[in-house]
């Protein structure tokens, strides 16, 4: 019968790896006083997830990234523009518009990493710019490529940079980086 509940579970390897699983053979008064003080019990399983998260409202952003177009917003009445993707003016509140920003801006700061997150581990050291844009208000943080971390100077700052991006998109911020643009 299908509609029947099994008694029974069925088992599998699962793939499980075990650590610290020692228990007594006999039980009595003194070894179940012993498991208070037994290690806990260690699982080692592959976890994999999909996840399916959103944009929202700075899609654009990244499909401008993607075809290699930065933009930007800018609040319409007063003109303040942001590098990075902002719905709303953290002044006014008011709801922004997206604009082109140009291609090549000057480096306002630098910082050679040395450690970073997993993605970039294999890079360190890698150079974060703080990239300043004509007609932005705000700074765009990205990679510097093209240069050596080992011979960053004071002289970085100051020098006009290009951006670069991806030639297939991630649909992720590091899709634009800059370089140093020919002078």
């Amino acid at each position: 019968m299908s509609d029947q509940i099994p008694a029974k579970r069925e088992e599998t390897l699962g793939g499980y790896v075990l650590h610290n699983v020692p228990f007594p053979r006999e039980l009595n008064e003194e070894t179940l006083a012993l498991l208070k003080q037994m290690e806990p019990i260690l699982i080692e399983q592959p976890y994999s997830i999909t996840y399916l998260h959103s944009y929202g409202q700075d899609s654009p952003f990244f499909a401008g990234l993607a075809n290699k177009v930065f933009l930007g917003c800018r609040e319409p009445e007063t003109g303040y523009t942001y590098a990075t993707p902002r719905g709303h003016c953290m002044y006014s509140g008011k709801e922004t518009e997206w604009v082109r920003l140009p291609d090549e801006g000057t480096i306002h700061a630098f910082t050679v990493c040395h450690f970073g997150s997993e993605e970039f581990l294999p890079e360190c050291p890698f150079i974060l710019v703080l990239v300043e844009f004509e007609g932005a208000d705000t700074l765009f943080l990205g990679r510097l490529l093209g240069v050596a971390p080992h011979e960053a100077t004071i002289d970085w700052i100051g020098k006009k940079v290009k951006a670069k991006y991806l030639r297939l998109s991630k649909f992720k911020p590091t899709d634009v980086y800059f370089v140093l643009a020919e002078e």
